[in-house]
């Protein structure tokens, strides 16, 4: 039995099922964590999110920005943009079925010494504040009111974290660190506009968990999200989204010895 973990797929399912043949995935013994970002851009989102859901309990996912976002067009409460893939999933005949799946996934997981979540964690908070507070938005997901926290999901303020924060604005300030943050300031102000390189960040900020503070409580975090980075990984952080989408690698870690796997992504597959 093993468990490996899974960087942002991105509806590159082709990628993805060269990638399970390399690590020798066995689908009745083995687990797999998906990172988030399971859909859009890629060519082939309704293909993975089909797959991932059967997979049943040998797959855990946590949320990504895209996976929001297709939950948010697909209530109305965002618009498709010129560059998404997700018509494939609006308009198949188990469309429902594979939506009300993924409203159940969580946002944050922690199990066995190990943090998965999409973008990040903020150094203002304790690895049980987060996972309470992801727990706050996994159950506005799940509840019949759901929509109204689509509705109330986008935007770049509150850019920080304050204990005192409530209703939308609390929900927003823990999506947009767990799905949307790579960099922050020390004290914890998000930059939600930059996606580039590491050389790039902007005078002020840093990669979100090179800020003091962070208490993980001897948790390794495993994230994804900036493709840009690269694959980055120290003893406490497993950074795996490789840009599969832009042709770099799709990149899998065995959790139990951090043994890494490797394919060609999306434009370098041929």
């Amino acid at each position: 039995m093993a468990t490996y973990a899974i960087g942002d797929v991105q509806g590159c399912f082709e990628a993805l099922t060269r990638l399970l043949e390399r690590v020798g995935f066995r689908r009745d013994q083995d687990t797999l964590w998906f990172v988030g970002d399971l859909v859009n851009r890629g060519p082939q989102s309704l293909e993975t999110l089909r797959f991932v859901h059967d997979l049943g309990d040998r797959a855990v996912v946590t949320l990504g920005n895209h996976d929001l976002h297709l939950l948010a067009v697909a209530e109305g409460f965002a618009p498709l943009r010129a560059d998404d893939t997700l018509a494939d999933i609006l308009a198949a005949p188990d469309r429902e079925a594979l939506l009300a799946w993924l409203r159940q996934r969580k946002l944050l997981h922690v199990e066995e010494g190990f943090a998965m979540v999409h973008a990040g964690l903020l150094p203002q908070w304790t690895l049980a504040q987060a996972t309470a507070l992801a727990a706050e938005v996994e159950q506005a997901l799940r509840a019949d009111t759901f929509r109204e926290f689509l509705a109330g999901m986008y935007g770049n303020r509150p850019d920080r974290w304050n204990d005192a924060l409530q209703g939308r604005d609390r929900l927003r300030a823990v999506v947009n660190a767990m799905t949307r943050m790579r960099i922050c300031s020390a004290d914890g102000i998000m930059n939600l506009g930059f996606s580039g390189e590491r050389g790039a960040i902007p005078p002020g900020y840093f990669p979100w968990f090179e800020v003091s503070g962070h208490s993980r409580d001897r948790h390794a975090v495993i994230c994804g999200h900036w493709s840009a980075l690269g694959l980055c990984v120290t003893p406490d952080l497993l950074a795996i989204d490789t840009g599969c989408l832009w042709g770099r690698q799709l990149t899998a870690v065995r959790l139990s010895d951090r043994k890494l796997f490797q394919v060609p992504g999306l434009k370098s597959a041929h």
